[in-house]
C-alpha cells in the first residue's frame, strides 16, 4: 500500500510556528490526530525554521506528539545532533529525513546513521546540483543505495527521492522523473520511492489538478510513498483510487472504505 508521510508539522508553516512559540500543545495534537485519521503512515516533524531554537523546539514537538502518535515519526533535520536527540526520544522505529550525496551533508549523516534501526529518505542531490537527466537520477540512486547498504541499511528501509522539478521550466521534466523511477525500481525492486510532488506544478495555474494527476502517473511508474498533506482530501482520494487500479488494494477494500466514509467522491 502507498505510504503517506504527513508534511504538516513543520515550523515553516505559520500556524505551526505560532503554536510552537506559544507551546500550544493542543494545536499540535489536533493536527497530528487529523493526519492519522486521514491515513498518514508517518508524521514528519521539522523544527528547523526558528534559527537557534531547533533543538528545544524538536524536543517539545516530540514530547507533545509521541503520547498520541499511533504511527511512526519522520525526523526531519539536516543537523545530526538534532536527529540524535530526537532518535533517542522516539519509541517507534523512525524515518530519517534525509541524506544526500552533497559532500558536507553526506559526511555528517553517515556516522549518525551507521548501526541505527531506521528508515531513511535519500535525495538524488549532489554537489553538482539537481540531476539533469533520468540516467543521472538513476546513477545517483545507485550510489546512495550502495553507500547505505555499506553501513547496514537494507534496501527495504531506503526511500529514494528522485527530486521532482518544475515542468514549467522544461516540458520533459515530468517524463524525466517518471523514467528514472522506473529505472530505479527495475534495478532495486525493494527500494521505496518517495518525495514531494508539488514542484512539478510550480509556476503554473491550477496546481492541485496537476499534482493529483502527476501522483497517479508516479504511482504507476513505481512510486510507493510521498510527502504530502493528508488533509488534502482530493489528493488522498486520488492515492486510494490509484492504489486500487494498480492492484494494491485487495478486493477494493480501502477504496470502498473511503467511499463509505465520504472521503472519495465522484
Amino acid at each position: 500500500m502507498f505510504e503517506v508521510i504527513g508534511e504538516r508539522i513543520n515550523t515553516s508553516r505559520k500556524n505551526v510556528q505560532e503554536a510552537v512559540v506559544k507551546r500550544d500543545a493542543q494545536y499540535i495534537v489536533d493536527d497530528v490526530q487529523q493526519q492519522q485519521a486521514a491515513g498518514a503512515s508517518f508524521i514528519d516533524v521539522n523544527a528547523g525554521a526558528r534559527i537557534g531554537h531547533e533543538t528545544e523546539d524538536m524536543k517539545w514537538l516530540i514530547e507533545t506528539i509521541q503520547p498520541i502518535a499511533t504511527i511512526p515519526l519522520s525526523l526531519d533535520s539536516p543537523d545530526p545532533a538534532v536527529l540524535e536527540m530526537a532518535f533517542q526520544m522516539v519509541e517507534k522505529t523512525p524515518m530519517i529525513n534525509s541524506i544526500s550525496l552533497e559532500k558536507e551533508r553526506f559526511e555528517a549523516m553517515i556516522p549518525f546513521l551507521k548501526g541505527k534501526a531506521c528508515k531513511i529518505i535519500a535525495l538524488c542531490m549532489d554537489d553538482q546540483g539537481m540531476p539533469g537527466s533520468s540516467d543521472d537520477i538513476v546513477q545517483r540512486a545507485e550510489t546512495l543505495v550502495k553507500e547505505l547498504n555499506a553501513i547496514g541499511i537494507e534496501n527495504s528501509s531506503i526511500y529514494i527521492d528522485p527530486l521532482v522539478q518544475p515542468i514549467s521550466v522544461e516540458s520533459t521534466k515530468g517524463i524525466m522523473v517518471l523514467d528514472a523511477v522506473r529505472g530505479i525500481k527495475a534495478k532495486y525492486p525493494d527500494v521505496h520511492i518517495t518525495g514531494g510532488l508539488s514542484n512539478i506544478s510550480y509556476g503554473l495555474p491550477q496546481r492541485k489538478i496537476i499534482n493529483r494527476t502527476f501522483i497517479a502517473l508516479m504511482m504507476d511508474a513505481g512510486m510507493d510513498s510521498a510527502i504530502i498533506d493528508p488533509l488534502d482530501e482530493k489528493i488522498m482520494a486520488t492515492v486510494k483510487t490509484a492504489d486500487m487500479l494498480l492492484g494494491r488494494d485487495a478486493f477494493c477494500g480501502n477504496f470502498l472504505k473511503g467511499v463509505r466514509a465520504g472521503a472519495i467522491l465522484g
